[in-house]
């Protein structure tokens, strides 16, 4: 019988604290970003590379992060997360220029690379040897991730409106000197030899990068031009060297043959496009919310308090329910129908247009929708495969949604552009870029959800969704 740790309730007080924090990583920026982009210089193209440079130094690095913490040690790995979360921070927060800005987000993002898998290993450790403890671990884990999205959207807004922008960053610092003093609850794990698959890893996450920063380029230089197109091609090579690499190595970060899991493809496709509908929706409501409706950073992070709460609230305690009893299809497909709708009602926003009005029940039907999909959607992802292979599943769909998310806000603010949304202060133009935005948004949602009902398979039975629910539940942030 697996030894029980004493303390291993507070042990999940530290592991829940950083995936609260992590999390808040990607959403106490958003009320942030026009101050930063006054601030640091930033052209209302490139502001997105406050949240991308994160995304895709986190979305990257995620099965690199879960490869090191099976060699070194999970706490080992968690402890090394923190000091560079800490690091980037620091630079994040110091930065006087954008270019320094966006290093520091990246160091960021790599720092939460290695915090979220190693946190994973760490609790399913703890509690291993109850079923029924791991499940209440990990509905109270998860619960840290919506109430982290929560809590980033408000205190940005405060932080922003009576401080200053850096102290997003600056917040960071003691909270994570204070994790890394109350490691000592962590289990010490023993790592094991293997190898680690460094040029895989850099070759996925290159590719990434040169994809994400292509699609924002092209509107500027066209999409026609030698740059553009060398750009693509380059990513494409890095991207197929990366398959190549997995097929031959001995210790790949993504084992090609996790693939033949039944669901896994159709499931990834889904959380893509529900990343790349999701959180373009989210950063460019919070532009409408300042640059149009003229909301201050508080008022705009108060805003969007009813949409992540309505979030939380049906992530933690309805989904699981409606999973157990229906299976994740039919969720996983109305949701984003359903986020869809959200986004054409966000669609027709005004230039003159009311909080009450334009935006607070279009984002509470997309808010709805998102928290009907996303768990179902991650369920199924890692419910048909090997229990030797959850931990590798649950790692491919969360990346799955963090590189959606990057390419979607790249795409959908090259359409944001080409439409009006660079012209600062002329708020028709901007209300058109950003309308065109949300209805992308919902054209790509609404292709995850018909998707989802073409090619899914049957739904498992409501006992095998109910149980698969309780052991992984996670959630999302921003």
């Amino acid at each position: 019988m697996p030894t029980v740790n004493p303390r291993r309730w507070w042990a999940l007080l530290v592991l829940a604290a950083a995936q609260f924090m992590v999390i808040m990583d990607t959403s106490i920026i958003g009320v942030a970003l026009p101050e930063m982009q006054r601030d640091l210089g930033f052209s209302q193209g490139d502001l997105q590379w406050v949240f991308n440079a994160y995304v895709i130094a986190f979305g990257g690095l995620l099965l690199l992060g879960g490869r090191l913490s099976d060699l070194l040690g999970a706490r080992r790995v968690f402890v090394s997360g923190w000091s560079v979360l800490i690091a980037g921070s620091v630079v994040a927060a110091a930065a006087s220029t954008a270019w320094v800005e966006v290093v520091g987000r990246a160091v960021q993002g790599v720092g939460g690379a290695l915090i979220a898998p190693a946190s994973m290993t760490l609790l399913m450790m703890l509690f291993s040897h109850d079923p029924r403890e791991l499940g209440k671990a990990m509905a109270l884990y998860g619960a840290a991730a919506p109430a982290g999205g929560t809590a980033g959207v408000f205190l940005g807004g405060v932080f922003t409106e009576w401080m200053s922008w850096p102290w997003i960053f600056i917040i960071y610092i003691p909270i994570g000197v204070a994790t890394l003093l109350a490691t000592g609850l962590l289990p010490a794990v023993a790592g094991r030899r293997g190898g680690v698959d460094v040029l895989g890893a850099i070759a996925v996450t290159a590719g990434l990068a040169l994809t994400v920063f292509a699609v924002v380029r092209a509107p500027e230089v066209g999409w026609g031009q030698i740059e553009t197109v060398l750009q693509l091609t380059g990513a494409a090579v890095l991207l197929v060297v990366f398959l190549f690499i997995q097929k031959a190595s001995n210790a790949p970060l993504m084992p090609l043959g996790v693939w033949r899991t039944p669901g896994l493809g159709v499931s990834n496709l889904a959380m893509a496009l529900l990343g790349a509908a999701w959180i373009p929706m989210w950063y460019f409501l919070n532009l409408y919310l300042q640059q149009v409706l003229g909301y201050g950073s508080f008022a705009s992070g108060a805003a969007l308090l009813p949409m992540t709460v309505l979030l939380m609230v049906f992530m933690t305690a309805i989904t699981a329910r409606l999973l157990g009893r229906f299976g994740p299809k039919p969720l996983i497909a109305g949701g984003l129908l359903i986020l869809a709708l959200g986004l054409v009602w966000l669609a027709a926003v005004e230039p003159t247009g009311t909080f009450v009005v334009d935006v607070l029940p279009a984002s509470l039907v997309a808010a709805l929708g998102m928290s009907l999909a996303y768990i179902p959607t991650l369920m199924s992802a890692i419910s048909g495969v090997p229990q030797e292979q959850a931990g590798l599943a649950s790692g491919i769909v969360n990346t799955t949604y963090q590189v959606g998310s990057a390419l979607g806000l790249a795409a959908l603010t090259a359409l944001a552009t080409s439409q009006g949304a660079d012209q600062l202060g002329n708020l028709p133009a901007l209300t058109d870029g950003f309308s065109a935005a949300f209805v992308a948004a919902a054209a790509i949602a609404a292709a995850g959800g018909l998707l989802t009902l073409l090619l899914m398979r049957k739904a498992p039975s409501a006992p095998a969704a109910e149980s698969a629910a309780q052991p992984h539940s996670e959630s999302v942030g921003a």
